[in-house]
């Protein structure tokens, strides 16, 4: 931002500089309404979504969105994170009220699912900050044409989103009635076996001691 000139940008585009000026007063104002337009177009898109059913499929359906538009606009991802600081506080106020309302979005889903039992996240604010890094982050290695196809990568991506929040059912398991082996291959007694809600029972985590 502090290197390009508005003549510069004028030479880009094809124009000179004084007919860049009947279109913007200025590059904050450039700036300032690239990154609204992108923020207004996203809130949009989201809503145009639709997304409805439990906090699971509210947050599968986010998660795939959220991938999925930012791989469509590479540079317009790029412009909003890495030319934020260089907002005018006025400026800066209005795009941060558009990107907490988009934040907002996905904390109500998993506030929602907290509530219905479905998830379990300690803090809310900050699962949403780490969701959305996480999946912001595609755009920085996601190339088209890849090993991966965009629908393998948000369903790959959705599994671990799940996974973070998911709340896992503890099943107390009698130490007569049972027996499991660790990873070593030695026989353990007794503890508790965390699974996920809603599928069979399946040894994730055994701290006990060995007999």
């Amino acid at each position: 931002y502090a290197a390009v000139s508005m003549r510069k940008i004028a030479a880009e585009v094809g124009v000179q500089a004084g007919a860049l000026y009947n279109y913007t007063p200025d590059k904050q104002n450039l700036l300032f309404s690239l990154l609204k337009g992108h923020m207004d177009d996203l809130l949009k898109a989201w809503a145009a979504e639709g997304a409805a059913g439990d906090p699971m499929a509210r947050l599968a359906a986010f998660t795939r969105f959220h991938i999925r538009f930012n791989v469509e606009r590479p540079d317009a991802i790029f412009i909003s994170y890495m030319e934020l600081r260089n907002l005018e506080p006025e400026n800066f106020v209005v795009i941060e009220r558009l990107r907490r309302a988009y934040e907002d979005e996905l904390e109500q889903i998993l506030r929602d699912g907290v509530a219905a039992g479905d998830f379990e996240v300690p803090d809310l604010k900050i699962a949403t900050l780490a969701v959305i890094a996480m999946l912001t982050g595609v755009n920085t290695w996601y190339r088209p044409g890849g090993r991966l196809s965009l629908d393998e990568v948000q369903g790959i991506y959705w599994d671990m989103v799940r996974r973070a929040v998911q709340r896992l059912l503890l099943i107390p398991v009698q130490p007569r009635e049972k027996r499991v082996v660790d990873v070593e291959g030695l026989p353990v007694l007794g503890g508790l076996h965390a699974v996920e809600e809603g599928q069979e029972p399946v040894v994730e985590r055994i701290e006990q001691r060995r007999v």
